[in-house]
């Protein structure tokens, strides 16, 4: 019999909410249809529905992951590069790596096509709470209340994009409290225009990721084309003549990734003690491996360098919010949050208290459920659709062989039929593929699967088929007959009997791993998302009770208001300016002279003597964000562009959890930076004449 942990035994007792009460200043990531209270009380500054909706029309969300903003009438779009670097890194040659020389394109015909690249920008918004939550009233099993719920979203979706043909999507809020229906335009034909070197971009290397003052150019900019033409965009946003000043009221609109206050303190112990540890290994051990690959030659390290630093900058995000979490103050202020909560819904004599403590409870329980297999899933999940970019595709053609033959509310979530258009778009890319790179990615899984399962485990000795993980490795890669976008799309169009009869040894193996990969997904569903979905929604309505409606939901990578003010960290000889400034990228070059990292590439060496040291390059604000807001636009009150997000501080890692103004920054590029970079390094002319800028 399974036993329930003392934590959230106690944690039955109280509603964890994050805040506990309203809003701190400069806390949130606000929805644009519930904008926060505190602007106005605070700043004197009340957004109106007319500047609300140009920010959301000028906002994108990237599909890779990251966000960025419409800044010209013809559809240019500046994000950052690292955000950009996918697309950047699969447009480079041997010959030509665009990663290191950069690119300027001085007329639209020199724009470079992305070949998978999908963009979308945010076009209505639709309350469909009552309509989810309906299809499971009545249903006491929270694993058949969960699966109501899913074939209901699906119906929406799919009824939405048949009505206005648009993209549709649910997007869960507060862990199951409300539902809203975003509607999207989606783009596809997306051009490169510019990108600087990533040595100007990436300044400082992981040494100074997550750190602050930083020097650096983290900018690029796309155009969206649409019918073969420059979108003509009716909602973009205008570049600030003057820029930001210290203690000045910005606006932050991008799509954070995904945040974890809400969560219960049995739920945040269960991140610090299962989840994160076991990321954490995954990435350490992923690091080492690369490294050692790409340390062969010259060109190992060329098509591993995405892999390099996307596993760097996670290893580093999650080692700090992991030893945030380690912090007992921090957990104790969670759980007396949670007790806060608690004792005044009782003291309100409000009728949601006791239904909390049975919420917070099952929810609770749920953790050590999903203790149990957490483990394997993350493993098996892991390898199989991040391990490789062919193992992924072959699991997503034997997904689709299931799933296209049945009801779209009856599929995979993601298989349902208004996800389609962008699975597609991945699955037939043309991006390069690299045999040498799949060898070394589809081994260390193999391997990975082994030392968890152990080697004499049944699905690792079936996998392996008598070989070593690097032998087998090959075996899979050097017998895959879909590395051409046409094969794959072939294996899709033949359905079911097509992926059957197949014998390419890379479906056969994804046939071999999905029926496991769809056992654990099904235990999930029902033993931890089910219940906590319930729990949540109960505890949503004891939020909603005690605090109102003007409370922010976490993050779910939809597109959110944050802001704050421009803002130095610390006080007398500890403190660190608001802003840096372009002298500084020198400086810092010459202090660690020799270090790769810190290496200026040859057009900032050779232009120095043009460009004016004292501009304003990177600064900080307290606006609230977290991964996925990187490429998003920072705003005056005149909803004018004064600077471009892309990072935040060591200290603004564990604002998954939990926000602190006293040290939280969100760091960014400056608008003036830009400029000055683009006049007199890069000498983009046309450039600057389409942002307005002389």
């Amino acid at each position: 019999m399974r036993t329930r942990t003392a934590s959230f035994l106690i944690a039955a007792a109280a509603y964890f909410a994050c805040p506990a009460g309203p809003a701190l200043a400069d806390e949130g990531m606000w929805l644009l249809t519930n904008p926060p209270a505190a602007l106005e009380k605070d700043y004197g500054f009340k957004p109106d529905a007319a500047w609300l909706e140009r920010m959301q029309k000028a906002a994108v969300r990237f599909e890779t992951g990251g966000s960025g903003s419409i800044v010209s009438r013809d559809g240019l779009v500046m994000t950052n590069h690292h955000v950009g670097s996918d697309m950047i890194a699969k447009l480079s040659t041997k010959e030509r790596d665009l990663m290191e020389v950069g690119f300027l394109a001085r007329t639209r015909a020199e724009e470079l096509p992305c070949p998978d690249l999908e963009v979308r920008v945010l076009w209505e918004i639709e309350d469909v709470t009552a309509r989810v939550k309906e299809a499971a009233a009545g249903i006491e099993d929270a694993a058949e209340a969960g699966a109501a719920r899913r074939r209901a979203i699906a119906q929406i979706e799919q009824e939405s994009v048949e009505k206005s043909g648009l993209t549709s999507e649910v997007v869960t809020l507060f862990q199951g409290g409300q539902y809203h229906l975003y509607r999207s335009k989606s783009f596809t034909d997306v051009r490169l225009v510019f990108a600087p070197e990533e040595a100007a971009a990436f300044f400082g290397g992981d040494t100074d990721n997550f750190e602050y003052p930083r020097y650096n150019l983290d900018a690029c900019f796309f155009r969206i084309y649409e019918n073969g033409e420059p979108l003509k965009a009716q909602n973009f946003l205008e570049w600030s003549p003057a820029g930001a000043a210290e203690d000045e009221l910005v606006f932050v609109f991008g799509h954070p990734g995904r945040t974890r206050r809400m969560y219960t303190h049995a739920h945040t112990a269960f991140l610090r003690d299962w989840m994160l540890p076991t990321i954490l290994q995954h990435l350490w051990r992923a690091e080492v491996k690369l490294q050692t690959f790409a340390g062969r030659s010259a060109e190992n390290a060329r098509v591993a360098r995405e892999d390099m630093l996307s596993i760097a900058n996670g290893r580093k995000a999650f080692t700090g919010l992991l030893a945030g979490l380690h912090d007992p103050a921090l957990m104790d202020r969670k759980l007396r949050e949670e007790l806060d909560m608690g004792r005044l819904l009782m003291e309100k004599r409000l009728p949601e208290a006791d239904e909390m403590m049975r919420a917070v409870s099952e929810i609770g329980e749920a953790q050590s459920y999903h203790a149990e297999f957490y483990v394997q899933r993350f493993v098996l999940d892991r390898f199989l659709e991040r391990g490789s970019g062919l193992l992924a595709r072959a699991l997503r053609i034997v997904r689709l062989a299931e799933e296209l033959p049945k009801p779209s509310g009856e599929r995979l979530a993601e298989y349902g039929e208004s996800r389609l258009p962008a699975l597609y778009l991945d699955l037939y890319s043309p991006e390069p593929i690299y045999d040498a790179l799949e060898i070394e990615r589809i081994a260390s899984g193999l391997s990975q699967m082994a030392e968890y399962f152990g080697g004499d485990d049944e699905t690792v000795q079936a996998a392996l088929m008598g070989e070593s993980p690097r032998a087998r490795a090959e075996q899979l890669v050097k017998g895959c007959t879909f590395k051409d976008p046409a094969a794959r799309r072939a294996l899709v169009e033949g359905g079911t009997q097509a992926v059957a009869e197949s014998e390419d040894p890379m479906l056969g193996l994804a046939r071999l791993l999905d029926p496991i990969s769809r056992a654990l997904r099904q235990r999930f569903e029902n033993e931890v998302d089910g219940p906590e979905k319930r729990g949540y929604e109960k505890l949503a309505r004891a939020r909603f009770a005690l605090l109102g409606d003007n409370v922010y939901p976490d993050a779910t990578f939809t597109l959110r208001l944050s802001y704050g003010t421009v803002k130095a960290l610390g006080e007398g000889e500890g403190r660190v300016p608001a802003f840096t400034t372009l002298a500084g990228k020198f400086e810092r070059a010459a202090e660690r002279e020799g270090e790769k990292e810190f290496r200026l590439p040859p057009s900032w060496v050779e232009k120095r003597e043009k460009i004016d040291l004292s501009v304003p390059y990177n600064f900080i604000c307290t606006a609230d964000i977290i991964g996925g807001n990187s490429g998003s636009p920072v705003v005056n009150r005149a909803g004018q562009v004064v600077g471009l997000v892309f990072d935040g501080n060591i200290d603004s890692l564990v604002g998954d959890v939990i926000y602190d103004i006293r040290t939280n920054r969100a760091v960014s590029v400056d608008s003036r930076g830009i400029v000055e970079a683009l006049r007199s390094v890069y000498e983009a002319k046309e450039l600057l004449a389409e942002l307005g800028v002389r």
